[in-house]
């Protein structure tokens, strides 16, 4: 027990040199440290709602509490399997379609020589920055079914226009068309990044041996970034049960005639609870949805970690 005494003191010793010897950049990270601090982990404090029945003339504390009868509102509801389903498939849908596309870009990104790469990444990357409050008035100057230009195009061709806000069948295509567009410019940079600093040596022995464009990517590039790959894959997952509320509110314009496909777990709460105003069941959903994602990348990775150890996340 004696021993341990030392051992401690030199650990700590040792960080305090670490920090020390790297103080700068300690310095720049802090603005990043509190804004994650204040934004992500204060606000944890109220997760406590979630097993409380919240009164404001008692406040947060001295709340009664009710366990876990706060989660019963997400599944006592008639549409629970639906706005479920949704969200895990179309998460899914979007994970595997977002990393195919961005490796397919990243890869096209790397053959491009010279200014042009500029242009490309940033026309990629603009998308990512364009509020979702933006991006549904984009996609109803397409949609609308008077003026829209998709239905202008389908007139021009002698087929009859939709009217695509009242159907449900299209947005299981438009919906992961739009996200895909939307955050694909991302994902290309971190995949770009990672094809980049693969060593080029492999790709000149590879051009002695013959070897093609395609063999090369299937060969080096794909095998060398499956380790990336994976690390994205498994923090996607963390979201799985989290819908992204901008693109199911905003985009499909709110209407009822499509939310059988378009209503997902955070639009469903959020209609549900601003009509009741109970921001206990709000929090407990929430506090679900994170843990839920917790177990999904725990999972995830421990699945990694059987099949190959080196390429797990930790």
């Amino acid at each position: 027990m004696m021993k341990s005494h030392p051992n401690k003191k030199r650990r700590l010793f040792q960080e305090f040199k670490h920090l020390q010897k790297n103080r700068e950049l300690l310095l720049l990270a802090t603005p990043g440290i509190l804004f994650e601090l204040v934004i992500k982990y204060l606000p944890m404090i109220g997760l406590i709602l979630a097993f409380k029945y919240f009164r404001y003339d008692q406040g947060i504390l001295g709340s009664k509490w009710v366990g876990f009868k706060n989660f019963e509102f997400i599944f006592k509801s008639q549409d629970a399997w639906r706005i479920i389903r949704n969200t895990l498939l179309y998460n899914m849908t979007y994970i595997v379609l977002g990393t195919l596309a961005a490796l397919v870009l990243s890869i096209l990104l790397y053959e491009v020589s010279g200014r042009m790469v500029k242009v490309y990444q940033t026309t990629l990357f603009l998308p990512y920055f364009i509020s979702l409050v933006l991006v549904g008035y984009i996609t109803y100057g397409f949609l609308e079914h008077k003026s829209g230009y998709l239905n202008s195009f389908l007139s021009t061709i002698g087929l009859s226009p939709h009217k695509w806000y009242f159907e449900t069948t299209p947005w299981l295509f438009i919906l992961p068309v739009v996200a895909v567009w939307k955050s694909v410019g991302f994902s290309t940079l971190i995949y770009y990044a990672g094809i980049v600093g693969i060593n080029t040596e492999y790709y000149e022995a590879a051009k002695l041996d013959g070897a093609s464009r395609v063999q090369m990517i299937f060969r080096i590039t794909l095998p060398l970034m499956k380790p990336l790959i994976i690390i994205v894959f498994i923090l996607g997952l963390g979201n799985i049960f989290r819908g992204d509320f901008g693109l199911h509110y905003f985009v499909p314009n709110n209407v009822g005639a499509n939310m059988a496909t378009t209503d997902v777990i955070d639009t469903y709460v959020y209609r549900a609870l601003a009509k009741l105003g109970d921001i206990n069941s709000g929090a407990a959903v929430g506090f679900l949805q994170s843990v839920v994602g917790l177990i999904t990348i725990v999972s995830a990775n421990a699945a990694v970690r059987r099949i190959d150890k080196e390429n797990a996340l930790f």
